[in-house]
């Protein structure tokens, strides 16, 4: 079922093709690198939360619950994204636009606004900042990378990526806090036998 079907070229597509300019003329190298990052990045946010659960085994509960409610914070913020992606219904620039991008652009009915990877990008650096607050800066560095990078390889708008970060962060930043809740619950983990996954004492 279409949704709103957003036309997003009016909003910032002078923008896109100018950028996709760029990138035409950028040497091949570059490009593949930054595809590949684009493409395969995301997995770097969850070996981050990774690091984020096992420092956590030995600075408490509260800690603990931040590191385990990262990645579930992350899934829920997906699923939402997709609600609203699937509702407003806006076609991918390279759709619309008919640039030649660097990498291939998706299909129809695989829809631009807001961009999924952004919004997990967005969702997973509030969630690490929250959790351990250096894993959090790198997080958000490569957060905006990220986002920079679907625009690069043309399956996004600018507005895409942008308000994606801003909504996953949105929507990561309270739920995560309501997870503080859970802490008891860490506490009565470590007299069973998941011990040893909720604290390294």
């Amino acid at each position: 079922m279409t949704g709103l079907a957003f036309g997003g070229a009016s909003v910032d597509g002078s923008a896109y093709t100018w950028i996709t300019g760029l990138a035409r003329h950028t040497p091949h190298p570059v490009n593949t690198v930054i595809a590949v990052w684009s493409d395969y990045g995301l997995a770097l946010f969850g070996v981050l939360m990774l690091i984020a659960w096992w420092r956590a085994r030995s600075a408490g509960e509260a800690r603990m619950v931040r590191a385990l409610a990262a990645p579930v914070v992350v899934v829920v913020s997906y699923v939402v994204d997709v609600l609203v992606k699937s509702a407003v219904a806006e076609r991918r620039p390279c759709q619309t636009l008919h640039t030649v991008t660097v990498e291939a652009c998706p299909g129809a009915g695989d829809w631009s606004f807001p961009s999924n990877h952004a919004v997990i990008a967005g969702a997973a650096a509030v969630a690490l900042w929250l959790a351990h607050h250096r894993l959090g800066r790198i997080a958000a560095v490569a957060a905006v990378l990220m986002a920079a990078s679907r625009v690069w390889i043309g399956v996004h708008y600018p507005h895409d990526v942008v308000v994606g970060l801003a909504f996953g962060v949105a929507l990561a930043w309270p739920l995560m806090l309501l997870a503080d809740r859970a802490a008891p619950l860490v506490g009565r983990a470590a007299d069973t036998r998941l011990r040893p996954l909720v604290t390294a004492s």
